[in-house]
């Protein structure tokens, strides 16, 4: 899939050897639901998917995080009233 199709846990989770299928089969995440996971821009990932996730695909819980939250920052000082 072209990245322009994937969610950024999409995109993510598409670089890792492990395929949706597997990744179903082995964190119960059902089928659909990891579609939409992978593709569909308003499907917000669960903490204890992205946890189940973390476990399957053999990588820290805070690796996925971090991937999927890099754009995020605090507001500037001077807005926080």
């Amino acid at each position: 899939m072209a990245k322009g199709t994937l969610t950024s846990l999409g995109y993510y989770l598409s670089q890792k050897p492990l395929s949706q299928a597997k990744i179903c089969r082995m964190t119960g995440i059902t089928k659909d639901r990891m579609s939409d996971l992978y593709t569909k821009a308003k499907t917000r990932p669960t903490v204890e998917e992205i946890y189940l996730i973390a476990l399957a695909i053999s990588v820290n819980y805070s690796e996925i995080v971090d991937f999927l939250c890099k754009n995020l920052r605090l507001k500037p000082k001077e807005e926080w009233g």
